[in-house]
Order: structure tokens, then C-alpha cells, then sequence
């Protein structure tokens, strides 16, 4: 990380240090519509673990012009897991990091009564305007908290 000019946090675990070089290295260079995976699963604790490959998380993004377009992933179902992984959310939580979960005991409870096999995508509007358009996200953004000059 240093080698390439990346500040590391020394809070961070090994997938966000994996998620930084990657934004710092590469983000900037999609700029054809590119599918982006191999997530490490340590980072994203809502998203199911990969079924054939360890350590990553069965997700995607989409990048277009250096940005993320979309996500979509595998949702965790199991509640047991789940439980784990807020669990190591809520201890990194308590050590600063803001981006970190807290455990969730009535989502958790909610996930014991079962849940059936499920995936996610969200693709922010303003940033589909952004890749149509582009222009930048204050001119596109429904309600920009400061208006563009």
C-alpha cells in the first residue's frame, strides 16, 4: 500500500485494506460498463459467502466512467452466521469504525423464523443520470443538499 501511495488505517481489517488498493489503483481506470467481483467477505456482513471460493463474498459492482453504477448481491440468510458476523461488526464499531454495523437482535430474531434464498441490486438514479448525462452528481442528485452554483 505504501509502495503505491495509500495511507493505511492501521484499524483496518485485511478486506478493507483490499477495497482501498482497489479504489486507489483501479476504480478510475473502468470506464467501459465493467462487472466487478471477488469481494472480500469480511467487508460486506449482510452478503452471502461464496459458495466455491473462500474469503469472498458472493457480490458484484457495476462500474462505469470510474464509478460505482450498481450493486447486487447473494443475501445471508442464516442466522447463525449473521449473528457472527454483526457480532465481529459491533467490536470493530466500538474500536472507531464509523462504516461498521451494530448487532441488530430484532433482525436477528426475525431471520430465526426462516428466510428463502434472496439476492439484492440497487442502482442509485443520480448516478444512472451521471453516466447518461455526464455531468456531475450536484447537477443530477433529485435533492442536493447544496444547490450547484
Amino acid at each position: 500500500a505504501k509502495a503505491v501511495g495509500l495511507s493505511v488505517d492501521p484499524k483496518w481489517i485485511p478486506g478493507k485494506l483490499a477495497e482501498e488498493l482497489f479504489e486507489h489503483l483501479c476504480k478510475d481506470q473502468l470506464q467501459e460498463p465493467t462487472f466487478v467481483r471477488g469481494f472480500p467477505v469480511d467487508t460486506s456482513p449482510l452478503v452471502r459467502a461464496h459458495r466455491s471460493e473462500a474469503g469472498v463474498a458472493e457480490k458484484w459492482d457495476l462500474y462505469v466512467d470510474g464509478f460505482e453504477l450498481a450493486t447486487g448481491y447473494s443475501e445471508l440468510v442464516d442466522p447463525i452466521i449473521q449473528r457472527e458476523r454483526l457480532t465481529e461488526q459491533s467490536l470493530l464499531a466500538s474500536k472507531g469504525d464509523a462504516e461498521a454495523m451494530q448487532l441488530d437482535e430484532d433482525f436477528l430474531r426475525a431471520m430465526e423464523f426462516g428466510m428463502p434464498p434472496m439476492g439484492g441490486m440497487g442502482m442509485g438514479v443520480d448516478r444512472l443520470l451521471m453516466a447518461l448525462t455526464g455531468l456531475g452528481i450536484r447537477e443530477t442528485i433529485l435533492f442536493p443538499l447544496v444547490k450547484p452554483e
